[in-house]
């Protein structure tokens, strides 16, 4: 099946020293079955769609048959999680088919995960549930419609067995692609080894990979250069994308150093979500109990863990380690500007702001943040406010208390029939039109401007979960396709309405689950 579907892959990453990966077969699966198929992603890949056959499609990619040019490898790497570091993590699940061609030129890695045991497993069982398989490619999809730098679902296919979590359920296997696996974590494990060559073609294989805009100033470099380069151009991805993340009220829930990742992709959706009321400290994973991966935390959490980075590069960067901490220090301090540049122009974005310097407001942050103070106090919803917004630039368009803007902080009543939040945003209303009064363009090209920025559907939770149930319990994807087909599309109003609700109180759901 591989050669008349698959192109050739490249391996890049398996041609690497067999100490940084292990070779490993997936376990094979009794009865796999093709859920869901990328194709449009499939067609960048390079892969011959004439030649498309659900049945050995899902032998390929449940890990029965891989591709005759793929070279199955687990990729080892470290981590710090929930501030603790363990030194082996690695591919416990996944595992690395090789590098397909991306039309645009670049190679993207393709990736079996729960393909079954291999030698980083730790004991488990190395296979994924099909709830998380559904989640992620759900989410990662939708993700990348919303502009957002992630991995991809190329394919997800049922394995025809169980998997034993709390309780057995159905079992499955997502095919990821990313343009690298490569993690912080990565670095972490041959760091914590002191083992320099390996670091050393790290570091050239990320350059190489994900900013060969620097290729040509490091020729000659040394090694110090080109770790600081690096560790440069790794912090100011990482700032711009936890902004992208804040501006859509995305919670990762996980960001341990395993899940960070060079390229400035998002990775690994395991209890993820988006927040429906906001409130800046919520969190969703069931194993964040002291919510150090809630919304607000997520900028110092990512500056956190590019400090771990920068410490895998000190042996690089300089012999003297005084030496190396200091030059080390400086991006990472940086960053926290790089971010605050970022916040800002997400979040002028969302309010339909210019950013050219003739008319953008030093004031424009502060200006965006009491909007997000007011929808706090109101519990209002992330999506919906900003979406509604919108339709509230002129000062006669929500004059009555049944606009959709107003309507969102409706049930934040007060003693005397309107809450803190609701006036918050009374008061903050005049204060935006002024600011909007500056734009050059007109109230219809930044309402159009601020529809195409801020979306009209996410994956909510509650839908997510209706999509897993109807799979799981009754082996109906419809709901999964139906709720795809939106996410893919989120600014344009979908074929149902329920799509664009935030969950009634008996819908809600509070906790997320890793998959493993």
């Amino acid at each position: 099946m591989g050669p008349t579907m698959f192109p050739a892959f490249h391996h890049r990453y398996a041609s690497l020293p067999s100490r940084m990966r292990a070779e490993c077969e997936p376990t094979l699966v009794t009865a796999p079955r093709l859920l869901a198929f990328n194709h449009a992603l499939a067609e960048e890949l390079g892969l011959d769609l004439d030649a498309f056959d659900g049945k050995r499609v899902a032998e390929a990619l449940s890990g029965n048959a891989v591709p005759e040019s793929a070279q199955p490898v687990a990729a080892a790497y470290a981590g710090h999680q929930f501030g603790n570091f363990v030194p082996q993590l690695g591919d416990g699940r996944a595992l690395l088919l090789g590098e397909l061609k991306h039309r645009n030129g670049g190679l993207y890695e393709v990736q079996l995960k729960g393909a079954g045991r291999t030698p980083f497993s730790r004991g488990g069982d190395g296979r994924a549930p099909l709830g998380p398989v559904l989640r992620e490619y759900l989410v990662s999809e939708a993700m990348h419609a919303l502009g957002v730098p992630t991995t991809r679902a190329l394919a997800a296919v049922s394995t025809g067995e169980r998997v034993l979590r709390q309780l057995p359920e159905p079992g499955a296997v997502l095919t990821r692609v990313a343009s690298s696996h490569l993690r912080v974590g990565t670095f972490q494990y041959f760091s914590v080894r002191g083992d320099r060559e390996a670091l050393e073609l790290l570091v050239d294989l990320a350059i190489e990979r994900h900013y060969p805009n620097l290729l040509d100033d490091l020729q000659q470099a040394s090694w110090r250069e080109k770790a600081l380069a690096l560790l440069e151009a790794v912090v100011a991805r990482q700032a711009r994308l936890v902004a992208q993340w804040k501006g859509l009220g995305f919670i990762h829930g996980v960001m341990n150093t395993d899940n960070c990742a060079i390229s400035g992709e998002t990775i690994d959706y395991g209890p993820c979500a988006f927040m429906d009321e906001f409130h800046p400290r919520t969190v969703f994973s069931s194993i964040d109990e002291g919510g150090r991966y809630a919304w607000i935390n997520q900028p110092p959490i990512a500056q956190w863990n590019l400090a771990r980075f920068a410490e895998t590069l000190l042996s690089l960067i300089d012999e003297d380690q005084q030496k190396a901490i200091e030059l080390a220090t400086k991006p990472i301090v940086a960053f926290s500007d790089i971010y605050q540049q970022e916040w800002t122009t997400v979040l002028r974005a969302k309010l339909g702001l210019s950013a050219s310097s003739e008319i953008a407001d030093g004031n424009d942050l502060a200006l965006g943040e009491a909007l997000l103070d007011a929808m706090d106090k109101a519990g209002a919803d992330f999506t919906l406010t900003f979406r509604h917004l919108a339709k509230a630039i002129s000062p006669d368009s929500d004059a009555t208390p049944e606009s959709s803007l107003r309507a969102g902080f409706s049930d934040d009543t007060g003693v005397n029939g309107q809450g803190e939040g609701a006036k918050a945003l009374e008061a903050w209303l005049p204060r935006w039109r002024q600011r909007l009064a500056r734009e050059v363009l007109t109230e219809s090209e930044i309402q159009r401007q601020m529809e195409a920025t801020n979306p009209l559907v996410i994956p909510r939770n509650h839908l997510i979960e209706k999509v897993i149930r109807a799979a799981a319990d009754d082996d109906d994807f419809t709901p999964f396709e139906r709720l795809l087909e939106a996410v893919t599309q989120p600014f344009s109003t979908p074929d149902d309405p329920g799509f664009l609700q935030p969950p009634r109180p008996a819908e809600r759901v509070l906790r997320t689950f890793c998959g493993t």
